[in-house]
């Protein structure tokens, strides 16, 4: 092998160790293997991970940078407890992001991948109680997923990824969050799905900013008396 093909590989090989690194602390960090609070050491996750502590160092600084984690001088890093104002900015982000991806979605005919989420929600909310809360919350994860994708833009639903993974830090905090808000939530994603089939752009976007700012006002009620 030429030495350049070796650098190629070598670089190669560092890129896909970070990236193992990053995916695999940020998952620890999502699913609450590692809560809020918990202390990370860079070391300890090396030998965890079976990598070297450059790619963990960068993945911990990315993870940083994107939310997940705080590192506080001279005493560690440590994963971020989302604060009142934190689930706020998120919230006030995903009203801009989910606004011109319903808008997109609406002028571009919505998808058949977002019509079969309707289809499961309206059976969803037509089924006799009880309701599967987890199972409800997970179909309208997917339903957000889906109208960003039908937006046809990578980027926003990048975006809409990485926010969604830390308002769902806080969500673990509250339990009761499902129960208060799934059957209206339900509701509301099929009047968005309604405005978006019918190329309702404005609608779609109104119907998502109140969609967005109910749930929030939920998560602020229960993170503050909580």
């Amino acid at each position: 092998m030429s030495s350049d093909a070796a650098l190629v590989s070598s670089a190669h090989a560092a890129t896909m160790e970070r990236d193992r690194a990053y995916e695999q602390v940020r998952q620890a960090i999502v699913s609450g293997q590692l809560g809020a609070g918990a202390a990370v050491s860079e070391r300890g996750l090396s030998e965890a991970l079976g990598l070297g502590r450059t790619p963990v160092r960068e993945a911990v600084k990315t993870l940083a940078q994107e939310g997940f984690l705080d590192i506080v001088p001279m005493r560690g890093t440590f994963v971020r407890q989302l604060s009142l104002q934190d689930l706020r900015e998120i919230h006030e982000v995903r009203l801009g992001l989910e606004g011109i991806a319903s808008v997109l979605a609406a002028q571009r005919g919505g998808s058949d991948e977002l019509q079969a989420c309707a289809a499961e929600l309206r059976a969803m909310a037509d089924a006799p109680e009880p309701l599967d809360t987890d199972a409800a919350q997970r179909l309208g994860w997917r339903f957000h997923e889906a109208i960003f994708r039908a937006a046809g833009n990578a980027r926003l639903l990048g975006l809409y990824r990485n926010l969604r993974a830390q308002s769902g830090l806080a969500l673990r905090q509250n339990a009761q969050y499902d129960a208060l808000r799934v059957h209206a939530a339900l509701q509301e994603h099929l009047g968005i799905h309604a405005a978006i089939a019918a190329g309702d752009a404005d609608t779609a976007q109104r119907l998502s900013w109140a969609h967005l700012s109910l749930a929030l006002q939920t998560k602020l009620r229960l993170l503050a008396s909580g």
